[in-house]
Order: C-alpha cells, then sequence, then structure tokens
C-alpha cells in the first residue's frame, strides 16, 4: 500500500487525539449502513493502529485487521492483547502487489485509505473478489479538495466518478454522503469527509 514507510516511522506515535477523533467519526459513520452484521466477518483494510476497527468490533463476528505496515500490525496485536479482544486476527499483507484467492469476507471497510493508494480502480477490483456475495464495501475518505497538491497522496475523491469507477468493476447500490467537516484535518487544510456503501 503506498505510503508504507511513512507509516512504519510514525507507527507508535500514531494515535493522536485529532486521529482517534477522526477515527470515531468514520466509525460511526459506517456503522450507519451495517445490516445484521452480528454474524458476519469484516475486514479493516489498511487498519493502521485498528481505531476505526476495534470501535467496530463489537458489531461483528470477527474482524480481520489489514496493512501493509509490520509496525502497524504490531500495534493492534498490542491493543488486542492488552483488551482481550478474542474475535480479532491481524495481516500484514499489500494487496497492491499480491492477490489473496483465500481471503473472503461479508464487509470490508477502510477509513482514510483510498487516498494513499496510487492505482484506486486496481485495489478496488481485488477487494470486489475478497468481498463474499452480497458483501459490502464501505468507504470512508476526503471529498475532492483543491487546495492540496501533493505527490503522496490524491487529493480526495469526486463521489460521483468514484461510483461510476465501481459501477464498472461490478459494485451496485452505491449510495454515498458528505458527514463531516472539519477544520486542518486534511494536509493541514479544512476538509470533508464522505462515506460510501457499495454491495457486490
Amino acid at each position: 500500500m503506498g505510503n508504507t514507510d511513512k507509516f512504519e516511522m510514525i507507527a507508535n506515535v500514531y494515535d493522536t487525539p485529532e486521529r482517534i477523533q477522526i477515527a470515531k467519526v468514520s466509525s460511526e459513520a459506517i456503522r450507519g449502513y451495517l445490516l445484521d452484521s452480528g454474524n458476519k466477518n469484516a475486514i479493516d483494510f489498511g487498519c493502521g493502529t485498528g481505531l476505526v476497527g476495534l470501535d467496530l468490533i463489537h458489531d461483528f463476528l470477527s474482524v480481520l485487521f489489514l496493512d501493509t505496515s509490520p509496525n502497524m500490525i504490531d500495534q493492534i496485536n498490542q491493543k488486542i492483547a492488552d483488551l482481550h479482544i478474542q474475535n480479532a486476527h491481524t495481516l500484514c499483507f499489500d494487496l497492491e502487489k499480491e492477490s489473496l484467492s483465500d481471503l473472503h469476507a461479508d464487509y470490508i471497510f477502510m477509513a482514510q485509505v483510498l487516498l494513499h493508494i496510487q492505482d484506486v480502480e486496481h485495489i478496488l477490483s481485488r477487494l470486489f473478489h475478497v468481498l463474499n456475495e452480497g458483501g459490502h464495501l464501505l468507504i470512508v475518505d476526503f471529498d475532492k479538495n483543491e487546495n492540496i497538491t501533493s505527490d503522496l497522496v490524491h487529493n480526495g475523491f469526486d463521489q460521483e466518478k468514484l461510483a461510476d469507477m465501481m459501477t464498472k468493476i461490478g459494485y451496485r447500490d452505491i449510495v454515498s454522503k458528505t458527514f463531516y467537516t472539519g477544520r486542518n484535518i486534511f494536509m493541514g487544510q479544512d476538509a470533508s469527509m464522505f462515506v460510501l456503501d457499495s454491495k457486490k
């Protein structure tokens, strides 16, 4: 996944009050789209230190925390151990480089992850194959923001264009909305965030 080296360096200081707050509103936005999820398996894709996934851990039968950064996985493993969580697993893996034919889930959620991925269509296609039939992919990310220019990340996403790309891949019943606006939350700029729900 993009920017793994950067996340390797900041893993042990990642959980700032600002990031914890953004994770909280992100998990609440995701929770609003969950249906009968108590007997479903989920993947927190690009989980980082697990801020979003841990907030949703009791909404699912099990959650797999997946990230490309070994240090981030170490952080989430420590939290799982400290909190005595029984229904969580972790996997350090780069889905951009390799596919996982034996990995399947009813729900995949990703919060502020897509902006770090160079080839968005490629990763969304791979996630489509990971989803069980009828499963949901939930994306939380930043709306397109022309004030941001970066070689490291996308400057957010146009919800309509993202939905069009996902429709071509095979996703259906796509709905999205902007749900949060904050000061200095995206590379030092004021920005808004959207949540998108889609189905296989």
